[in-house]
């Protein structure tokens, strides 16, 4: 494949990709992922930091987020405005195109500890966006709180069931729903 091909960043992710899952994560570096998409180290590094950020961007679906929640109507609830930032990350994210990056990108996380801690970090990152950009509608800070977190959980739900092969945005919405379903089961917390 020629230097000069367009896609440079998708032909470093699948390349770094397929080497994690025959290598290992650790025993996989930048100018082999290079050498792999045909492209030179340089080049690597105009698109990733390093080779973490294959796996986890650049901090595109926190903008994704914060921007759906502000663009939801003025008259939206609290989980409204979680629905309109998962549609959001959907359509960007989790599309069909992406599915099988997405499930690669599973098992090369799963395989390493450092990288689920990564994983788990991003997590956070993309819950308090979420809690801040509802805050910023207006929603009080214990409700936006909540809110970010039954989202979390849903769209944890939802990767699993997309990376199984549905539709994001229909498997984000039925897993908000059962994660709102569940909710009255702790309503009679003992005192």
């Amino acid at each position: 494949m020629a230097r000069w091909q367009p896609n440079a960043p998708e032909r470093l992710s699948k390349a770094a990709l397929e080497l994690f899952a025959e290598r290992g994560y650790e025993n996989t570096t930048v100018i082999d992922i290079a050498e792999r998409a045909g492209l030179t180290k340089s080049t690597f590094f105009r698109h990733f930091q390093d080779k973490r950020e294959v796996l986890f961007g650049s901090g595109t679906l926190a903008g994704l987020i914060t921007e759906a929640v502000a663009a939801a109507p003025e008259a939206a609830g609290p989980l409204e405005a979680v629905t309109a930032a998962m549609d959001a990350v959907g359509q960007a994210a989790f599309t069909p195109e992406r599915r099988e990056f997405g499930t690669l990108r599973r098992a090369v996380i799963d395989a390493n500890p450092e990288l689920r801690e990564r994983e788990a970090l991003k997590g956070l990152a993309l819950t308090a966006a979420l809690a801040d950009a509802l805050e910023r509608r207006g929603i009080p800070g214990l409700t936006a709180r909540v809110a970010a977190e039954l989202g979390a959980l849903a769209m944890t739900l939802a990767h699993e069931r997309w990376s199984d092969g549905g539709d994001f945005g229909e498997c984000a919405r039925q897993a908000l729903a059962e994660v709102l379903a569940a909710v009255p089961a702790f309503a009679a917390i003992p005192r």
